[in-house]
């Protein structure tokens, strides 16, 4: 079953690769979506993916790149988006 997610990751995240990681990530396990710094120094995003990939995913969101130290990744349900076929980096 497809699900949807936003996702909000904080600790050091900022300036070390972790939206090019994340993208990467989403890549690779064919996850859709997007994310982007925001201004208190997190991480945000949406992925949309079957829930056995989102775990997969989520679990190496969660392990951040080596330059990164995630303290918590906060996630909630979102409405699932239709005809997206990529994972972007915002800003």
């Amino acid at each position: 079953m497809t699900k949807r997610v936003y996702f909000n990751v904080q600790g050091q995240v900022q300036g070390v690769g972790f939206r090019y990681f994340t993208q990467k990530r989403a890549q690779e396990y064919g996850v859709t979506g997007w994310c982007r710094n925001t201004k208190d120094e997190t991480v945000e995003g949406e992925a949309q993916a079957s829930e056995d990939i989102l775990a997969k995913f989520f679990k190496d969101v969660d392990d951040g790149p080596r330059s990164a130290r995630v303290t918590k990744v906060s996630q909630e349900d979102r409405q699932i988006v239709d005809n997206e076929d990529d994972f972007k980096v915002t800003r």
